[in-house]
């Protein structure tokens, strides 16, 4: 009777998942599944850095919405993931990360490259265990989809000790499981549904936000027919914008502040209270709003704000339950005044920012920069940003209109995503354009993968906005120097061309797009090199904000 390793079913169960694509840097004790899955036609993406890796699944998970794979070897090769791992845990994303180990036999003993990897993992994974047995793979493997899908979706980390990789079983005494399903919708209470449509139905000044919960439950359509039947203006969570187009008639981002303070009653779709809305607290919004919260996890109701409706169940399921309650009870021109006041403010600010966006100023002005992106860019293109100053321009300045097509650097506000982000995003969806903007700073932590895409041909475009340092050269709480704020003009175009890219190097306006037509052109990775003004500071939410 044939026998086969445990790195062998470790690779079988994975692609009896569904696994198609996975991202990694090889090492032990690893090397053998990593192999086991390239021959089972497995497309295997190496970076230069586990935590690149990481990202790139990461990207991988959100827009596909199924669980994206990162492997990295024992010891430090595992910890290196845990960036990633964390990042995706903050951004509820259901990454699959697999770590080798040291052999079960040694734990305690001290062997080379041990640590207690479930425990450095447990706190940032929604579930995380370790395998004993080979022939517990395909199960344990099998439940870590389940968990990292059902409910809140979150990352999930499986430990594999080198000798159970390397065990032998027979073959026919290993069960795979089928491959993961979706968990049927809940619906939220019927008569929850009722109140909230109620509550709205009275209020003046209503406003929806949107989070990743509506992506994750496939519910940007069914968001947008409840939007559009009730006239109620909406906001998404900066992970989930383009649920619905940004120019649609009921979106008014320039007057996202005045929204936020004035509404009357609030209707939270698959989001959470966090620092990006201000905790749902005062003076972000009225101290009196009413709150209707509809999350699939019950513990969030409630967290950081009081919600008047608390509605139990998945996003999209919800929302569908929401509109049939809405129809004959909400007329959407019982809000005209408060939506043609938000379009009026909307209209008088976004004419501002136009006019600083056309500036020929030299240095260029990182807003510049945007408009040229933003002009450039198709209507479906997926743009990832990553940065301090250009993270904060571009979301001011750069609209989404298809779900699932932005991404950055999230809730944990985690640097150096960006270029990673853009590989696994070109991955899932080659067909689509893929543009990277990135500060200099972000982009340095992992620079290096460019090599990753040159050597799988992996067609990204990643533009750096280059203001010679991190963040902004201006004065900052004392009147010194921001320590270890300057890191030169680095000619990373250069860089990127003697690794196989393509490059661009640009310092006045009217030469950005040129330059984006030949990088796009060119067919291959590709860095447009853009020396901005250092003294450029985009207006964000003070630090210690987040902590008050």
């Amino acid at each position: 009777m044939a026998t086969i390793t445990g790195s062998e079913v470790l690779a079988t169960a994975l692609r009896t998942q569904g696994v198609d694509t996975m991202f990694y840097l090889m090492g032990g004790p690893m090397l053998e599944t990593e192999a086991a899955c390239i021959q089972l036609g497995i497309r295997a993406i190496d970076h230069r850095h586990e935590q690149a890796a990481s990202f790139a699944a990461h990207a991988y998970t959100r827009v596909m919405r199924r669980p994206g794979v990162c492997m990295g070897c024992s010891g430090p090769g595992a910890t290196n993931l845990l960036t990633g791992v964390a990042t995706a845990f903050t951004d509820c994303a259901p990454l699959v990360a697999i770590g080798g180990s040291s052999p079960r036999v040694y734990l305690g003993m001290e062997a080379f490259q041990e640590i207690d990897q479930l425990a450095v993992f447990k706190p940032v994974t929604k579930w995380a265990e370790r395998i004993y047995d080979a022939k517990r793979i395909p199960d344990v493997v099998a439940t870590a989809f389940r968990q990292a899908t059902s409910g809140r979706p979150g990352p999930v980390y499986i430990d594999m000790p080198g000798d159970v990789l390397g065990e032998k079983v027979e073959e026919d005494a290993v069960k795979y499981a089928p491959a993961w399903k979706p968990a049927p919708r809940t619906l939220g209470d019927p008569a929850a549904v009722k109140e909230a449509i109620a509550l709205l139905a009275k209020a003046e000044r209503p406003m929806l936000i949107a989070g990743s919960g509506v992506w994750w439950s496939d519910g940007a359509a069914a968001l947008q027919a409840f939007v559009e039947a009730t006239g109620i203006p909406f906001y998404t969570k900066p992970i989930s914008r383009g649920l619905i187009p940004e120019d649609h008639a009921l979106s008014f981002l320039n007057a996202r502040s005045k929204a936020f303070t004035e509404a009357d009653v609030v209707l939270a779709v698959g989001t959470r209270f966090d620092w990006m809305i201000q905790f749902g607290r005062p003076p972000r919004f009225a101290a009196d709003l009413k709150v209707i919260h509809v999350d699939v996890n019950p513990t969030q109701l409630g967290h950081n704000r009081a919600v008047d409706v608390p509605i139990v169940g998945d996003a999209r399921a919800v929302l569908a339950q929401l509109h049939a309650e809405a129809q004959g009870k909400i007329n959407p021109k019982t809000y005209a005044s408060w939506t043609g006041k938000l379009r009026t403010l909307d209209a008088e600010k976004g004419s501002e920012q136009d006019k600083a966006m056309s500036s020929d100023e030299l240095p260029i002005h990182p807003l510049r920069l945007c408009k040229e992106v933003r002009d450039f860019l198709k209507r479906d293109a997926i743009l990832v940003v990553d940065g301090q100053e250009i993270l904060n321009y571009g979301r001011q300045a750069i609209p989404t209109y298809m779900p699932g097509h932005r991404l950055n650097s999230g809730a944990f506000g985690t640097m150096g995503v960006g270029l990673p982000y853009g590989v696994g995003a070109k991955v899932a969806r080659p067909d689509k354009q893929v543009l990277v903007l990135h500060g200099d700073g972000s982009f340095g932590i992992n620079a290096m993968d460019i090599d990753t895409a040159v050597r799988h041909r992996i067609p990204v475009v990643c533009v750096i906005s280059n203001n010679g340092g991190w963040t902004a050269d201006t004065p900052w709480t004392r009147p010194l120097p921001k320590p270890g704020r300057n890191l030169g003009h680095t000619r990373y175009d250069r860089m990127a061309m003697d690794l196989g890219a393509h490059g661009e190097f640009v310092e006045k306006p009217h030469d950005i797009r040129p330059a984006l037509e030949r990088a796009f052109a060119s067919g291959k990775p590709a860095i447009v090199n853009v020396i901005t003004d250092h003294k450029a500071r985009a207006q964000t939410v003070r630090f210690s904000a987040y902590t008050t």
